[in-house]
C-alpha cells in the first residue's frame, strides 16, 4: 500500500524521523540505566547476545548488530580487557574464535538483567498494555518483509 508520494513526504517529523527519535531515546534509556555499571550499551548489547542468545562468534554479533569487523573487534578487545569476556580458538578450526563470558561478565549480565523491566517501562510507560501490544504488533508488521525477523527469534513477546 502507498500511503507516501513525493510530494507529500513531510519535511519534519516523518515516521523514519519519529522512529529515529525513539531510537534515540532507547539509547539514552540505556546509557543511563548502565552508567553506574560502568558499561556502555554498546557493551551490554554484545554482552546480552552472548549470554541470552548464545552467540558464540565475532562474526555472528557483526552480522546480528550490524556493525563492521573493525568496530566488533574493538568493542571485544575492550570487553576482554574489562574482564568481562574472553576469547578461545575453537579446536576443530584455530582460525575460529569463540566468545565465552568470565565470571565476572556473568555477574555483570546478572546485574543488569534487572534493569531491562524498568528500562523498558520507562520506555513504554505512556502506552496501556493495549497500546503496547498494537505497538508490537505494527512493528513486527513493518519488519517481517525485510527478513531481519528471521535474525531473532520469532515467538519473542512484547518485553
Amino acid at each position: 500500500m502507498i500511503h507516501y508520494t513525493e510530494d507529500s513526504v513531510p519535511t519534519r517529523l516523518s515516521i523514519a524521523h519519529l522512529i529515529f527519535l525513539l531510537n534515540q531515546h532507547k539509547d539514552r534509556l540505556l546509557e543511563k540505566y548502565l552508567k553506574p555499571f560502568n558499561i556502555t550499551g554498546a557493551q551490554f548489547r554484545v554482552m546480552r547476545l552472548i549470554m541470552v542468545e548464545q552467540v558464540d562468534t565475532p562474526s555472528e554479533l557483526t552480522r546480528l548488530l550490524s556493525i563492521d569487523s573493525g568496530a566488533m573487534t574493538r568493542m571485544l578487545d575492550r570487553l576482554e580487557q574489562r574482564n568481562l569476556l574472553v576469547r578461545e580458538r575453537c579446536p576443530n578450526d584455530r582460525r575460529q574464535v569463540r566468545l565465552k563470558p568470565t565470571q565476572e561478565g556473568i555477574e555483570l549480565s546478572q546485574e543488569v538483567h534487572g534493569l531491562a523491566a524498568d528500562l523498558l517501562n520507562e520506555l513504554t510507560g505512556e502506552l496501556s498494555s493495549d497500546e503496547l501490544s498494537e505497538l508490537y504488533r505494527i512493528i513486527r508488521k513493518i519488519l517481517e518483509p525485510t527478513g531481519l525477523m528471521d535474525e531473532w527469534s520469532k515467538e519473542a513477546k512484547p518485553e
